[in-house]
């Protein structure tokens, strides 16, 4: 339904024309190769893979693709690890219709696609050297400690984690240890309670 609604809107805007849609990373990456597009959308959540990864990919992949991720989760989370791994704009999927579009070509037209306020976290950090009030204990996670993270907070065992990042078991352990030492946590079933809580508390963002 959001990739329909995605093409209709595209279609239905002047001087911008839909080239095709895709279910999953994998599918994405072959149409890319088959037909490469101007601009690229696409969710940081995806069936097969993170969407941060499939960026960081095509990035080398295709290193003048531009890409605007999209996403239901808050842009203080995922706008700087968006832009990190190669994407040209972030924008929330609960955005208007008009700054849906002004971000659309914004990145078409090489530029950073950003809310307003994400853009002075980000000047600010340039400016000045500090640490946005993004990067609290949550976002100081790597990427894929983040993924793995996530995964806890949805209920998923280890076993689990490593089946739906392709990686093993022992890794995910290391990962999850990396987590606690960053969060402050020595009990590992902390780490899983903290995880629940605050998959639920972005629920009601």
């Amino acid at each position: 339904m959001m990739r329909e609604g995605w093409r209709l809107f595209i279609e239905n805007t002047a001087d911008m024309a839909f080239a095709w849609m895709a279910g999953d990373a994998s599918e994405a990456v072959r149409k890319v190769d088959e037909d490469t597009p101007d601009v690229l959308v696409l969710d940081i959540s995806l069936p097969d893979r993170s969407g941060l990864e499939l960026i960081k990919d095509l990035r080398l992949l295709r290193p003048k693709l531009s890409m605007l991720a999209v996403s239901m989760h808050d842009e203080k989370l995922y706008a700087q690890r968006a832009l990190k791994a190669g994407a040209r704009g972030y924008v929330m999927k609960s955005a208007p219709q008009k700054a849906l579009e002004q971000a659309l070509r914004r990145v078409a037209a090489g530029g950073i696609a950003v809310s307003e306020e994400m853009s002075e976290e980000i000047l600010k950090a340039f400016s000045t050297g500090a640490v946005t009030e993004s990067q609290d204990s949550i976002a100081g996670l790597s990427d894929r400690e983040f993924e793995v993270f996530q995964l806890l907070g949805q209920g998923k065992n280890t076993a689990q984690i490593a089946e739906g990042l392709r990686i093993s078991t022992k890794t995910v352990d290391v990962h999850k240890m990396n987590i606690r030492e960053k969060l402050g946590m020595s009990d590992p079933s902390e780490l899983s309670y903290f995880a629940i809580r605050w998959a639920e508390g972005q629920k009601t963002l």
